[in-house]
């Protein structure tokens, strides 16, 4: 669009994982089935990939056919984690272009961050076998600390603080309608991956900077910055 091609593209750039820079579907949807199994639970006709996002307990009470008690979503919980934990994540690769646009991002002088639902251990072993955790200054997750982090707003300030940054320099990129809303709550500037579980219509109330399918898209706008 007109007004994109116009706007300046920032140079610390913040990343979601799921969705966004990792296409966590499948990992998700094998552990998740397999964690319902065991738990003796069925499985409700969902759209997994639209409920992708929130954490996963939130995802796995969305996927019950019954209404999941606490304690049920305790143990699917559990056993989602002991399923991907030991295979699921495996199957969580990169989408095409993400690792490239990385290194070149690095290669500029571009500072980039990670905001995640996602739990740590998980993000950092992923993103090492991917051989792109140290290509991001800092990796913040909801459980980079305890108590933990009430929602990606509070990760986001805590970046800002930290590195002592404006949000007003800062690119929020993500997937969904909640990244969208952080970003904004804070006065960061979004761009939405359509690539992703999410979306955020045209013509929502919740501000979209730029719109990019493909990463390659982005890695050229970069290339004329």
């Amino acid at each position: 669009m007109a007004g994109e091609e116009q706007r300046a593209l920032p140079q610390k750039l913040l990343f979601d994982l799921d969705g966004t820079l990792l296409d966590s579907l499948p990992g998700i949807r094998y552990s998740a089935e397999a964690a319902f199994r065991a738990c003796g639970l069925a499985v409700g006709d969902v759209d997994l990939r639209a409920l992708i996002g929130p954490p996963i307990r939130t995802i796995l009470a969305r996927m019950a056919v019954v209404k999941a008690t606490d304690g049920q979503l305790d143990d699917l919980e559990r056993a989602f984690r002991w399923s991907y934990d030991s295979e699921g994540w495996k199957m969580t690769p990169h989408y095409p272009g993400a690792a490239e646009l990385l290194r070149e991002m690095q290669a500029r002088g571009w500072r980039s961050y990670v905001i995640s639902n996602k739990p740590r251990h998980v993000s950092i072993k992923i993103l090492e076998t991917e051989g792109t955790v140290g290509l991001f200054e800092e990796i913040v997750t909801r459980d980079s600390r305890q108590p933990p982090y009430t929602d990606k707003r509070e990760m986001m300030s805590y970046l800002l603080q930290k590195w002592e940054i404006r949000a007003a320099e800062c690119l929020m990129i993500g997937d969904t309608i909640e990244d969208a809303e952080a970003a904004d709550s804070i006065g960061m500037q979004f761009c939405l991956m359509t690539h992703g579980y999410g979306d955020v219509p045209k013509g929502s109330v919740v501000p979209v900077a730029f719109r990019f399918s493909h990463f390659s898209e982005l890695m050229s706008r970069l290339a004329r910055e």
